[in-house]
């Protein structure tokens, strides 16, 4: 009957959980993940002063940071990316990391290049990007 199965996959899950207890072993956690942005990832915005990407995971400020780059500029073609001077701080909640500019970006486009590591856990650099257009 499937209440056996079903039983008989519990007791399964409950041995294995108490080996992996004996012999010491930790559950897996995960590197940190980007779950949103401002701007969205491919959005297109008129003004923006800040960009702000959120973790599924606290993350390290000593290790974690972003770069945004200005990759297009209306009028010139085969713009060279232009790294774009800001200031990145963590948020207290620890899964925010925030990139604030003394200005607004300029009409372009632009790639946040990131990086995190998580406070716990995966200890690996996780990495990834995203594109916005202002303008």
């Amino acid at each position: 009957p499937a209440s056996l199965v079903v039983r008989l996959a519990l007791v399964e899950a409950q041995l294995a959980a108490a080996a992996a207890h004996r012999a010491g072993m930790q559950p897996a956690l995960a590197q940190p993940a980007l779950l949103s942005s401002t701007p969205a990832a491919d959005a297109r915005v008129a003004q923006n002063k800040l960009v702000q990407l959120t973790f599924s995971e606290p993350v390290t400020a000593a290790q974690s940071g972003a770069q945004v780059f200005m990759t297009g500029m209306p009028g010139m073609a085969n713009h060279a990316p232009m790294r774009m001077a800001g200031t990145a701080a963590i948020g207290a909640d620890r899964r925010t990391l925030t990139v604030s500019f003394a200005r607004a970006l300029p009409r372009g486009s632009y790639r946040v290049d990131w990086y995190a590591v998580a406070t716990a856990g995966d200890t690996r650099r996780a990495t990834g990007s995203i594109a916005f257009t202002v303008g």
